[in-house]
């Protein structure tokens, strides 16, 4: 089953309506599109806890990456550029930090609070190859954006 992007995003809304807290919120995503797509195996944010550094945050699936560096892997490379890295094949992208052996593409969007602070990456892996497209990212991205806009951190 493929997210139904619509439903997901009223069902956020929802649930996360005039909360103010990250990390609730964080919990919150994780656990509604991890649950929303059989091909997400991983779901979760790594949230900025310093200069350059990336700490695991709430997730779904197995065991993540404790601390990242902005320096390294998909996520550091969402948080250092800004940018959403959509990776068909994480064998392919150089310096992939293998948190499962299993993953065979990532999805990393960068995460802001409403004063447009990077708090986070939302990354979410899967075991198919090349199993996230341009729609999902832009959806997930205005999710992301409409949810944490509530955030003044």
């Amino acid at each position: 089953m493929r997210a139904n992007y619509p439903e997901l995003a009223k069902t956020i809304a929802s649930l996360t309506e005039g909360e103010t807290d990250a990390v609730a919120l964080m919990a919150t995503i994780a656990c509604e599109v991890h649950h929303a797509d059989d091909g997400f195996h991983w779901t979760g944010f790594y949230r900025v806890t310093g200069p350059e550094t990336l700490k695991i945050g709430p997730y779904q699936g197995g065991h993540g990456c404790l601390v990242i560096p902005f320096s390294r892997g998909v996520c550091g490379a969402a948080a250092r550029t800004g940018e959403i890295q959509r990776v068909a094949d994480v064998n392919a992208f150089a310096g992939h930090i293998a948190c499962a052996a299993t993953t065979r593409s990532e999805l990393v969007i960068p995460v802001h609070d409403g004063r447009g602070r990077l708090i986070a990456v939302f990354d979410i892996d899967s075991d198919l190859p090349d199993y996230f497209s341009a729609a999902d990212a832009e959806m997930l991205q205005s999710i992301l954006d409409a949810t944490f806009a509530q955030v003044a951190s």
